[in-house]
């Protein structure tokens, strides 16, 4: 199983005291954003408290908002969905690349159809068990054919250090987008900034297209 970063443990929070550096200032319109610091690898991954082992259910807060059906799903009504797999590269926006990493999941489009949008949903807001990590994808990049609720990489369940019980996917973003420990997706009518957004990293993080880079 590739490794996919490390798990810094007992970081603090951001703020006032907080190790990682200051975000600098938006570039000027029409000139390329000024270049990202050095940042502390895959943070993401910070999780100080809730064991090793993969827990039931998958999304313990539920899959609600704009949606006709709000449930909870248990990680075995994820195994129970349609399955996908894939094999694709995984990219950090601080620079360092895993190829070829295999993934089994549940597209968003069958994880939805479980739910049913309403018409004026727009955007995906997944919420992670590290809190206050969250993120978002609009319905449409959500949709995109190599997106999915990842719950195995390498032909194993995900361990605790990759995300487990679920995690999100999506390739042809760099890796903040990819929630891990994924407890709660909310269906909402409009795109909000995530942890990482909040703090200069451009919110549509496409792979070699975003970020300055």
């Amino acid at each position: 199983m590739p490794d996919l970063g490390p798990v810094p443990r007992g970081l603090p929070p951001p703020g006032p005291s907080s190790p990682f550096p200051e975000f600098p200032a938006p570039a000027a319109p029409g000139l390329p954003p000024p270049p990202l610091p050095s940042l502390p690898p895959f943070f993401g991954s910070v999780i100080t408290d809730l064991g090793d082992d993969v827990v039931d259910p998958a999304l313990s807060e539920g899959f609600d908002g704009l949606v006709e059906r709000p449930q909870t799903l248990t990680y075995a009504d994820l195994l129970a969905l349609p399955q996908a797999e894939q094999t694709s590269d995984f990219h950090c926006v601080t620079g360092w690349s895993v190829d070829g990493v295999r993934w089994r999941g549940v597209r968003f489009r069958d994880l939805l159809a479980t739910a049913v949008p309403r018409a004026s949903a727009r955007a995906l807001v997944f919420v992670s068990a590290e809190r206050p990590y969250v993120d978002t994808l609009t319905l449409r990049q959500a949709l995109t054919p190599d997106a999915m609720l990842a719950h195995a990489m390498d032909d194993q369940p995900l361990t605790r250090a990759h995300g487990a019980p679920a995690r999100v996917v999506m390739p042809r973003m760099y890796g903040y987008k990819g929630v891990k420990w994924l407890e709660r997706i909310v269906v909402t009518d409009h795109v909000a900034d995530g942890f990482w957004e909040q703090r200069g990293y451009d919110r549509d993080a496409w792979v070699g297209g975003s970020n300055g880079l």
